[in-house]
């Protein structure tokens, strides 16, 4: 059976065409880095809820425009506390806008061994994401460097303001208390972030996390300081993130494929 000479030449061109754009494609280097921005988001989110608590439970959040108004409830068991910034956006003297509230409950003090600490969003945001899950934080006591160390698990997700996306962020973490224990003041304070964790990003997309350098947070600073992180897609290379020398600016690269770009925290 014999084709029409412009039916055989149509098809040549249909294969050339598809081949092109196979090669095309493989030759595009994965330059996607939104895995690595949404779980930055999150860790800097949870990261900050922690930081307020911490500064609630010390004086009672009297120390910025934007601190809530802190209830202790010291009659239940477990004890619980909540954190309300009000409905409607409070902006922070770093610049960060809150509203909502932080509920908390804790088992024992802060510094004493095997405390339990169950943080919960409620109708909360930050710089208007919505932050959704739990964090518990639980203290393990001594590390072999005399250093108070906690375990950090988080459950949780953040939404986009204007509700196009979701990311979901989980964390297992070790925070370990390495300066300002022994202070009454926070400012000083500061701990290394070590540990893993996964997400699915705003594109519905799989990945794990590794910290590979610990993670510096100075309860001085809205931001994580220093350290690097890995992001692995479920399908696709490592991403690597680098929070810097230790700025208090909310930028932090991101590597992948041989190319790096800077990102802001917004």
């Amino acid at each position: 059976m014999r084709f029409p000479t412009s039916l055989l030449i149509f098809a040549a061109a249909s294969l050339t065409f598809v081949a092109c754009r196979k090669n095309k494609d493989e030759d595009t280097p994965d330059l996607d880095y939104t895995s690595a921005s949404d779980n930055t988001r999150a860790d800097d989110i949870f990261s900050d809820i922690m930081g307020q608590v911490d500064k609630a439970v010390t004086d009672n959040g009297l120390r910025d425009a934007c601190d809530p108004t802190v209830t202790f409830d010291t009659l239940s068991t477990p004890r619980t506390l909540t954190l309300d910034f009000g409905d409607v956006n409070c902006t922070s003297s770093n610049g960060r806008l809150r509203r909502g509230k932080i509920l908390v409950s804790f088992t024992g003090r802060y510094r004493d061994e095997g405390t339990v600490i169950t943080i919960i969003p409620e109708n909360y945001y930050v710089n208007n994401y919505l932050v959704l899950g739990t964090k518990t934080v639980t203290n393990l006591g001594l590390d072999a460097n005399d250093h108070i160390h906690f375990a950090i698990a988080v459950n949780g997700s953040i939404t986009a303001p204007d509700g196009s996306w979701i990311a979901t962020h989980t964390a297992a973490r070790t925070r370990t208390w390495i300066e300002g224990s022994n202070t009454p003041e926070l400012s000083d304070d500061v701990y290394l972030i070590t540990g893993g964790g996964s997400g699915v990003n705003r594109n519905g997309l799989p990945y794990t996390v590794a910290i590979t350098q610990a993670l510096r947070v100075e309860l001085d600073c809205a931001f994580i300081t220093q350290g690097t992180v890995q992001i692995t897609p479920a399908t696709g290379i490592v991403r690597t993130i680098d929070y810097g020398n230790g700025s208090c600016d909310g930028t932090f690269t991101v590597t992948v494929n041989g190319h790096t770009f800077t990102v802001t925290i917004g």
